[in-house]
This record gives structure tokens, C-alpha cells and sequence, in this order.
């Protein structure tokens, strides 16, 4: 057993869970968010290359658009994880704020 030093010492967050629901729930909401960063820096990647060449300027301004509309998705991803464990009745209970 831990003693109360080692888990003051720890830097690993302690989760409480209302159930084994919360914890999937947590898991589709990290992905949505891990997919919708992947895609924001594929946009701008995608947009930045584009912008070497005089001619496709155009399609790179409209990357650098759908990049920049997608950070709007990440607050709402949290808003509706937050949403989704309320109604479940988790917001009771501590737990971390994670950034997805």
C-alpha cells in the first residue's frame, strides 16, 4: 500500500469515475479532439506548402480558413463532453479538466 508521501510526490492525476460509462465516454472525446488536432495541423501544413506557388494561393488562403474553423471545434468538443457527463450525473464528482 502507498504510503500518503508517495501519492503527495506523485504527478499522476487521480480520476474518480461515476462508472465504467464515464471512462468511454472520456475515451470518444479524447479521439474526437486528438482527430480534430491532427486535421488543423494537416490544414495548415497543406496551406503553408501552398503558399511557395503564385498559383495556389487561393486554395492555401481556404486550408488556412477550414484550419482556422476547426480550432472553434476543440472548445466545443469540451462543451459537449462536459454536457454528456452532466446528464450522466458525473459532474458530482472531481475530476481533472482535461484539454479535449
Amino acid at each position: 500500500m502507498a504510503s500518503r508521501d508517495d501519492i503527495e510526490g506523485s504527478d499522476r492525476p487521480v480520476r474518480v469515475t461515476v462508472g465504467d460509462e464515464v471512462l468511454v465516454i472520456d475515451d470518444r472525446y479524447e479521439t474526437a479532439s486528438i482527430v480534430n488536432d491532427v486535421l488543423i495541423a494537416v490544414w495548415f501544413t497543406l496551406g503553408s506548402v501552398l503558399f511557395f506557388s503564385e498559383s495556389t494561393h487561393i486554395p492555401a488562403t481556404w486550408l488556412f480558413l477550414v484550419g482556422s474553423v476547426q480550432f472553434l471545434v476543440r472548445p466545443l468538443i469540451r462543451l459537449t463532453r462536459r454536457i454528456h457527463l452532466r446528464r450522466l450525473g458525473a459532474s458530482r464528482h472531481p475530476r481533472p479538466d482535461y484539454d479535449y
